[in-house]
């Protein structure tokens, strides 16, 4: 079976899923095999569920007749249909990477252009070697664009999503201290990030810069096409400004508040206004869009309890963007406790890094600093410290935290998001 022969089938198709849980009539259905799981063994019961056709890398599970089709490997497989179907398609396509906020941007992005255009999107954090293709190939007719997050943790991995999604518009969020340990330190993270440059230079791409980032100028000076924003002399100004611990932006004399927090989440809010500017949708539909964004993934997250105001920011947390929380949080009005978790991925430079933030902390003044996990514990003398969320949550059933603010903010493996319901 080769993509050229398989592709009919895929336009027949109503998704793609590597999920056997989840497939649905006329789904195609990747069976991606573990360690210790052969999913192969599930393609005759994917068919019987509705699947359409079935990929398999186990040539004894192939069966043609029930449209069980044998390939090499399900990822390759998987890939080249993907980059088959996007050369296929003739709509504008955004992709986006950055060491912090690149979700959130890309869910602002995705609203502010869909008050004008159908847009498809990732979905979730599936910007993976696997979830790129996934979301390439659920862009269908009806999209008129479409926007895709891609993450990585070591070199020459945006290289490859970038040949899987061809973006023809391509914007890096920033570049902080995320996954040291795989990009083999922070000139290590700008180079990987820089491989969405790479490509968009050599295939005469836009770029959108934040000419307020030191790096973007400097990696895209001298280049064109790009998209500017930041500065007067930009392409498009942005004023700054904040209320009840949101933040928003003024664009030619209209406020846009946000539901977010954090004065980190005015350049994101910046681009998604950068690209819906520039796909001429209406100054008032981009207001309407960022005013209406809510958050719900643990991403600079208000959550209001009883007399408390919660920031859950726990999907993610890296030195860079740990210190940013802190700076905002310090700012919230009345007494504040912080709970902060473990960053991982940092490799060599975990121990410093998480002295450094704990050196912050303590120079801010919170009220109260709890810490969670090993390597916070390991060098924590002055706060209140706990191995795991479990013994968290065990301290907090006996011990009522007094402050009116608290923020939580970990990396998605401390899990700390478990604990809010005990504040």
């Amino acid at each position: 079976m080769n993509i050229e022969q398989f592709y009919p089938l895929f336009l027949r198709s109503n998704n793609v899923t590597i999920d056997s849980r989840k497939i649905q009539k006329d789904d195609i259905f990747f069976a991606f095999s573990g360690e210790s799981f052969n999913a192969a063994t599930l393609a005759e019961k994917a068919v019987e569920e509705g699947a359409l056709a079935v990929i398999v890398e186990q040539k004894d599970f192939e069966n043609e007749d029930k449209n069980i089709f044998y390939v090499p490997s399900t990822l390759q497989f998987l890939q080249d249909l993907a980059m088959h179907h996007r050369s296929q398609l003739r709509i504008p396509v955004i992709g986006l990477t950055g060491s912090n906020g690149k979700t959130t941007t890309k869910e602002l992005i995705h609203a502010v252009l869909s008050e004008t255009f159908n847009v498809q999107y990732t979905l979730g954090n599936l910007n993976n070697h696997i979830g790129v293709p996934l979301t390439v190939l659920s862009i269908r007719p009806e999209h008129e664009i479409a926007v895709i997050e891609m993450g990585a943790n070591h070199q020459k991995e945006i290289e490859l999503l970038c040949t899987i999604s061809r973006p023809d518009y391509g914007y890096i969020t920033n570049f902080g201290k995320a996954h040291l340990e795989g990009f083999g330190g922070f000139e290590g993270v700008i180079k990987g990030k820089s491989e969405l440059y790479d490509y968009l230079k050599n295939h005469n791409q836009t770029i959108l810069v934040n000419e307020n980032d030191a790096i973007q100028i400097e990696k895209t000076e001298g280049y064109e096409p790009k998209i500017t924003f930041g500065k007067e002399s930009s392409k498009y100004n942005f004023g700054l400004f904040s209320k009840e611990h949101c933040v928003g932006l003024v664009y030619q004399g209209v406020e846009m508040l946000s539901k977010l927090t954090g004065e980190y989440n005015f350049t994101n809010l910046c681009a998604a206004a950068s690209l819906g500017l520039h796909f001429g949708v209406d100054i008032e539909k981009i207001k309407h869009a960022i005013e209406n964004y809510t958050p719900t993934n643990m991403r600079s997250q208000i959550v209001k309890k009883e007399d408390k105001t919660l920031v859950l920011d726990t999907y993610n947390a890296n030195p860079s963007s740990m210190a940013a929380s802190l700076r905002n949080f310090i700012t919230f009005e009345g007494s504040k406790t912080i709970i902060i978790g473990d960053m991982l991925e940092l490799g060599e430079e975990s121990a410093g890094e998480h002295e450094s933030i704990l050196q912050l902390a303590g120079e801010l003044g919170f009220n109260e600093i709890i810490t969670v996990g090993k390597n916070f514990k390991n060098i924590n003398s002055s706060a209140i410290s706990f191995e795991s969320t479990d013994e968290l949550i065990e301290y907090l059933k006996q011990n009522k935290i007094q402050s009116h603010n608290v923020l939580l903010k970990a990396s998605r493996g401390i899990s700390l998001e478990k604990a809010a319901e005990f504040i």
